[in-house]
């Protein structure tokens, strides 16, 4: 089974260091970015400090219990995917689990050759869903095009992904490795300077033009995206 077309960050959230363990290990094999966390309280911490496209999470947890996670993430207005991943079967928990902003419902035991196919159609679904809007930029996900204040901006394909995933991740800091690993499928620095030098041909195209602009560096961190208006 092959990954997303962009390779995406998954955090795993399951209090059986088992099944994080068997997950992770699947996952990074595959080609994802994986993180995991053993509990609610802890996967909060990580979702509102880090960029992820997908989270696994589990119902029972100690502390937070799936649920309360799932509650304060759309409560907080994120709209980071998730699928449930328990072994909680009831149709009720089921619906509840789908109707409280679940994307998908998967009991255990089950094939990971299938949890990567419904992982794949959630991300596919989610990225192809609404255009992307942030101030005066617009992004036609479906179409791949991307406008500003209503003037169409020509990128390259790099140049493209580079900008998807700092939106996708809007008003987070997105760090170089993270790029380097989402965007070129680097696994390691190369010492160079490629992310800087493409987020500068970006820049030319999404920020000069215009009065103010919407890529921000964060010195020693990386880059964030927000209309600062």
């Amino acid at each position: 089974m092959e990954p997303p077309p962009t390779i995406s960050r998954i955090l795993v959230v399951d209090d059986d260091p088992k099944i994080r363990s068997f997950l992770s290990r699947g996952l990074i094999e595959t080609g994802w970015h994986c993180e995991t966390a053993p509990d609610g309280e802890t996967a909060l911490e990580m979702l509102r400090s880090q960029p992820f496209d997908l989270a696994l999470l589990d119902i029972m947890l100690p502390g937070l219990q799936g649920w309360e996670v799932m509650e304060t993430l759309r409560g907080e207005g994120m709209t980071l995917p998730v699928i449930w991943v328990t072994a909680r079967d009831a149709l009720d928990e089921r619906i509840r689990g789908l109707q409280m902003g679940g994307d998908d419902y998967v009991v255990k035991p089950f094939a990971f050759d299938e949890l990567l196919a419904r992982m794949t159609a959630v991300l596919r679904r989610h990225r192809l869903a609404v255009p992307v809007v942030l101030g005066d930029l617009q992004i036609d996900v479906a179409e791949g095009k991307v406008s500003r204040a209503g003037l169409p901006l020509d990128l390259t394909r790099t140049e493209y992904g580079l900008l998807r995933k700092l939106v996708e991740h809007h008003g987070q800091v997105v760090g170089r490795d993270t790029l380097l690993q989402t965007v070129w499928g680097i696994e390691f620095d190369p010492g160079t300077n490629m992310v800087d030098v493409h987020i500068r041909r970006l820049r030319k195209k999404l920020d000069e033009p215009f009065d103010r602009p919407l890529i921000h560096t964060v010195r020693g961190a990386g880059y964030v995206i927000e209309d600062r208006s």
